[in-house]
């Protein structure tokens, strides 16, 4: 028998893998390296710190002025004031609040203030002020249109669409407008002009018209007549359309009427002047 020689092979020998390095076996930070860190945050801190004194101090504000009365003094300062777009306001006023500045250096001028201060009066709807070098103040005004006269008391005002007050009026000066009477008459005039532009026939015939009691229109009539308007603005424009309509067909304006009421609907009611023998009774019974 012939023998067989087996050979044992041996199994591999696996090798361990050499262990990774950590953070913290890198290498540490020099000296040097930290103290230049150091004296980087340090030189921010102070920078930072150095800002904020130079705000506090008004530094960059006090340059900025002085860099603007600088220019000033080389000619750029305010010789005139040209003011536009004035028709019917005063421009006395304008020009005193375009002048009443701190300093006359144009580059310094507060056009946003002047700006709000002409908005205060009644008469400017808007402004608009810039700059014109090397010496002009340019105030562009837009003025609000008259709409009607306002009587408030004994003084007589006038009034645009919106109800805000422009400006005395003397009786002598009095422009052909619409007469408003009683309190509050105009923040209620923009009601009342919509009511009017569906009779254009009675707008050019009213002399004036009278806030009642907070809550409604009388109209007072050229010819004579009062119209007396219902509460609320739907109602007043179909009562007068309707009476407008009745005027058309057979005149009631213009007859001796004193007072038309037209609070019910679909009536106008009519109220007749006394006889003069009556009207002397009731004058001597008072």
């Amino acid at each position: 028998m012939s023998a067989r020689k087996q050979i044992r092979r041996k199994a591999p020998v696996r090798r361990k893998a050499a262990p990774k390095r950590t953070a913290a076996a890198k290498r540490p930070a020099t000296p040097g390296s930290a103290d230049h860190l150091a004296r980087f945050a340090f030189v921010a801190f102070a920078v930072v710190i150095a800002i904020g004194v130079l705000f506090a101090l008004q530094l960059p504000q006090k340059a900025a002025t002085a860099a603007g009365e600088g220019i000033g003094k080389l000619g750029y300062t305010v010789s005139s004031v040209d003011v536009q777009g004035i028709e019917r306001m005063d421009p006395e006023p304008v020009y005193r609040i375009a002048l009443a500045q701190r300093t006359t250096a144009l580059p310094l001028v507060d056009t946003a203030m002047v700006r709000e201060k002409l908005l205060d009066f009644g008469w400017v709807d808007d402004a608009r002020v810039s700059r014109r070098y090397p010496d002009t103040l340019v105030i562009d005004i837009v003025e609000r249109e008259p709409a009607a006269i306002w009587q408030r008391d004994s003084r007589l005002m006038l009034v645009d669409a919106d109800g805000v007050v422009l400006d005395r009026v003397k009786v002598s000066e009095m422009p052909e407008l619409l007469l408003l009477i009683g309190p509050d008459a105009p923040r209620h005039y923009q009601m009342l002009s919509r009511i009017l532009d569906r009779e254009p026939a009675l707008k050019n015939q009213l002399a004036s018209a009278r806030w009642v009691g907070g809550r409604r229109w009388d109209l007072n009539v050229n010819s004579g007549e009062i119209l007396a308007l219902p509460e609320g603005e739907k109602a007043a424009s179909d009562a007068l359309a309707a009476f407008m309509k009745k005027d058309r067909q057979s005149a009631m304006l213009g007859i001796g009427v004193k007072r038309y009421d037209l609070r019910i609907e679909g009536q106008a009611i009519a109220r007749m002047p006394l006889p003069v023998d009556e009207l002397r009774d009731e004058e001597g019974a008072n």
